[in-house]
Parts: structure tokens; C-alpha cells; sequence
């Protein structure tokens, strides 16, 4: 039974992706930050490495004698009050993984990356892995930039010789999102009918579940120096959300906020939550990145991978399912009752 070390275990993809390693039979080590939440490991048969991306030797001892080493651990946040926080966590906490685990013998180092790291359509032609930024200045948001320098530092260790493969997961939408992520809150304030309106934007939407199936795919299969789109479906946001309306039995927003509105409403709440404290509501970075559709192509994962995506619709369905089971909508019952009055009709 072969040994793997996972990073990020008790957040969203990495607590999928845990699971499917257990279940496939691998030993399983993930790194446990002092104070982090651990509810998604709850119950699981899993050999804990205390520490953080910034300690050395727990990346060491995490990854000592593993096969694979699972890097899934980002801060993921649109809008950030402290930039260099994320650009700690996310570049040079990668920088730290990846040799820790070259180090340590690993015949493959998966490092999960993130399509903000590939450059996103001018059209509503989906973008591939060849797409690709000219400098980080064209990268719009703080996130976005980080995980496009920590794929530049990825690729900069596979030229001294580490077998890196990286993963570059579109919009996860499932099971186990617990803070929720960024995506994981369109779905949640939707069931809470906090979205009054919609911006003309597109998204890839994949099912948390295929994200973490790519990640072992990508160990098995995936070519070093190679990066691999793990997405899913392509939808505009009011398809999106006329998906969750039809799962759900809740009306879909009909109004449809111009960009240019959604804009002005974005930079006065940064400044409100700079000056005030507290979060944006609408984060500016969210609105400049709506203005693409962030449609793109996961052919060379399904044809060098064998990466099969589930249906958004399912991957909605079932995010909608653990949202409410686990106390996220402000009445479980009455979202239920119009779940399977949505179903009775379909």
C-alpha cells in the first residue's frame, strides 16, 4: 500500500481528494495547521503531520517515504486586506512543497494550480493550457497573481529536475466546502436569496468530486512540466443560476446589472470595508474578473488523463444537497420542500 501526502486536506478539493485516496487504498498524510478547522477529516483514517506551509520540517517529515505529494493547500480568497499574506502562502509555500517533497523522493509532485493561472478568453472561445499570460501585470486580482507566479516557480523546479505535474482546477462546485469558497457562496446565496441581480459573465463549472479524480489521474498519468485543465461544463452565470432554479424550486434573478453599475457598486464597498473594516460585499477584483467569460477546455486531461467530468447540473445538485444537510440555507426544511417540488416536476 503505497504512502501520499496531501496539503490542504481539510479544505474543499483536498478533503475530496482525501477521500478518494482512501477509498482507492492509499496511506494517507495530510499537513494539520495548529487551530485549522478539521471537520472535513472527521472520522477519516488519516496520519496527521502538525504543522504549516512555512515549517520545512513538517513538509519533510510529511512527505518522507510517500509516493505522491498532493500540494492542494491555497489561500483563496478574491479579496485580500494584506497581499502579502497570500503571496507567502501561495508562492512561496509552493516553492517550500515542492522541493520538500523533491527531497524526500517523491516520484510525483502534483501541485494544484488554478485556471486564473491560464489566461482567460477575449471571446466565448474556451481557453487551453497554451493560453498564456505575457506578464503578471495582466493579471487582474491579488489571487490570481499569486497563482500565476507560484506556477511560474513550479515550472522553474521541474527545469532543476523535480517531476512536477501541475493541475489547474476551473470552478469547483460540490460536497466539503466548508468556509464556502468563492464559488461555493454563488450556490449558498442563492438557497438564502441574497442574489437579487447577475453581472454577463461565464463560468466552468466541475464537480469537486472530478477535481480530486483529476489530481490522482494527473499522479498516474500526467507528464512532468505538463499543466492539465481540470474543468467541467461551460455556462454563463444565468444559466448557472437557472440550473440552480430548476434544481431547487427557487426563482432565478431576471435582472441583469450592467457591468458598468456593477463596477462603481464594487469600488465604493472596497473602500467602505478599507475604511470601515470588515469584507466587501462585492469585491472589485470579482467584477473586473466578470467581465470575461471564464470558459475553458479540459480535452488535453480527458485525452492524456482519461479525466471524465460529471454534468454541472450534478455537480450543482449535489452542492445544493450538502449546503443544505450541513446548516448553510437559513431554513433547511422549506429549501427541501422546494427541492422535491422542483423534482416532482421535472
Amino acid at each position: 500500500m503505497d504512502s501520499v501526502f496531501v496539503t490542504g486536506a481539510t479544505g474543499f478539493v483536498g478533503a475530496n481528494l482525501t477521500r478518494l485516496l482512501l477509498d482507492k487504498g492509499y496511506r494517507v498524510r495530510v499537513l494539520l495547521r495548529p487551530g485549522s478547522n478539521r471537520a472535513n477529516l472527521d472520522g477519516l483514517d488519516v496520519e496527521p503531520i502538525q504543522g504549516s506551509l512555512e515549517d520545512p520540517k513538517a513538509l519533510s517529515e510529511g512527505s518522507r517515504g510517500c509516493r505522491y505529494v498532493f500540494h492542494v493547500a491555497a489561500d483563496y480568497r478574491i479579496w485580500v486586506r494584506d497581499p502579502a499574506a497570500m503571496y507567502e502562502a501561495n508562492i512561496s509555500g509552493t516553492e517550500r512543497m515542492i522541493q520538500a517533497a523533491g527531497k524526500a523522493g517523491a516520484e510525483r509532485i502534483v501541485y494544484c494550480s488554478s485556471v486564473s493561472a491560464i489566461r482567460p478568453p477575449s471571446d466565448h472561445t474556451p481557453a487551453d493550457e497554451d493560453s498564456r499570460y505575457g506578464g503578471v501585470d495582466e493579471v487582474v486580482s491579488v489571487y490570481k497573481k499569486s497563482k500565476y507566479l507560484a506556477e511560474l516557480k513550479a515550472m522553474e523546479l521541474v527545469s532543476k529536475g523535480l517531476p512536477v505535474v501541475i493541475v489547474n482546477p476551473a470552478a469547483p462546485i460540490g460536497p466539503y466546502d466548508i468556509k464556502p469558497t468563492p464559488t461555493g457562496r454563488i450556490v449558498v446565496d442563492f438557497l438564502n436569496r441574497r442574489l437579487p441581480s447577475y453581472i454577463d459573465t461565464g463560468l466552468n463549472v466541475v464537480h469537486s468530486g472530478d477535481v480530486a479524480q483529476g489530481h490522482l489521474l494527473a499522479a498516474q498519468l500526467g507528464r512532468v512540466g505538463e499543466r492539465y485543465i481540470l474543468g467541467g461544463e461551460n455556462l454563463s452565470f444565468k444559466g448557472l443560476l437557472e440550473l440552480l432554479s430548476e434544481l431547487t424550486g427557487l426563482a432565478a434573478p431576471r435582472f441583469k446589472t450592467p457591468y458598468a453599475i456593477a463596477y462603481a457598486f464594487a469600488a465604493l464597498d472596497c473602500a467602505r470595508a478599507r475604511l470601515l473594516g470588515g469584507e466587501p460585499v462585492a469585491p472589485l477584483d470579482a467584477v473586473r474578473m466578470a467581465k470575461h467569460y471564464m470558459w475553458y477546455d479540459s480535452s488535453k486531461a480527458c485525452r492524456e488523463l482519461g479525466y471524465r467530468p460529471r454534468p454541472a447540473k450534478q455537480a450543482l445538485a449535489d452542492a445544493v444537497r450538502w449546503f443544505e444537510e450541513n446548516g448553510y440555507t437559513a431554513s433547511r426544511s422549506e429549501a427541501r420542500q422546494n427541492r422535491e417540488h422542483a423534482n416532482s416536476r421535472a
